[in-house]
């Protein structure tokens, strides 16, 4: 049986990634739409009409949202509610650890190979970039890194070079387990 998976983003840097990524992914019989917002309050907004309002079967749902300081528990608790209210009880929320540039340091090969020149693949071992997730404001450190990054930029080109299984971002590899668990559901 074929599925349907439908991303629902925040952003529209979030967009670029997964376009990127999804295909390196997911099986030949998953077909997948991206859908990006203008923030989370877009997002918040327009999620529970979208849930609501889908037709199209054998069709689940993802919502991909930056944490940005909040509490993730709450934060996701929030989300799930208002899945909840548009009777969409199966969606699958993921919260990225602080905002997607988090995953980008999770594999700073990926960002050396995407912006040559910048010695950055050696930064993995300093203690301050260990834990990608753990990086406050991740889009300012890459911009105070590479000269002219912006997340548009950074969108189009690191996803390119990552590398799925070696992330060591912690919400990239549960984000990329629940859709591998979402693909073994269709089979």
């Amino acid at each position: 049986m074929a599925m349907n998976l439908v991303f629902l983003l925040e952003e529209p840097s979030a967009k670029q990634v997964l376009d990127t990524l999804l295909p390196k992914l997911l099986p030949s019989d998953v077909s997948f739409l991206t859908i990006k917002h203008h923030g989370k309050d877009d997002l918040r907004q327009s999620l529970p009409r979208k849930l609501r309002n889908w037709k199209t079967p054998d069709t689940r749902f993802v919502v991909l949202h930056d944490q940005d300081n909040c509490d993730c528990e709450v934060l996701k608790a929030e989300l799930q509610e208002l899945c909840r209210q548009a009777g969409r009880n199966d969606t699958v929320i993921r919260i990225v650890c602080q905002e997607l540039e988090a995953w980008y340091f999770g594999d700073l090969a990926a960002v050396e190979r995407a912006f040559p020149g910048h010695r950055l693949q050696q930064l993995a071992e300093k203690s301050a970039y260990r834990d990608p997730d753990a990086i406050v404001k991740p889009s300012d450190r890459l911009e105070d890194l590479i000269p002219g990054f912006y997340k548009g930029v950074g969108a189009k080109t690191i996803p390119q070079h990552m590398d799925i299984e070696r992330n060591r971002s912690r919400s990239f590899q549960v984000f990329i387990q629940a859709v591998r668990r979402l693909c073994n559901t269709a089979e």
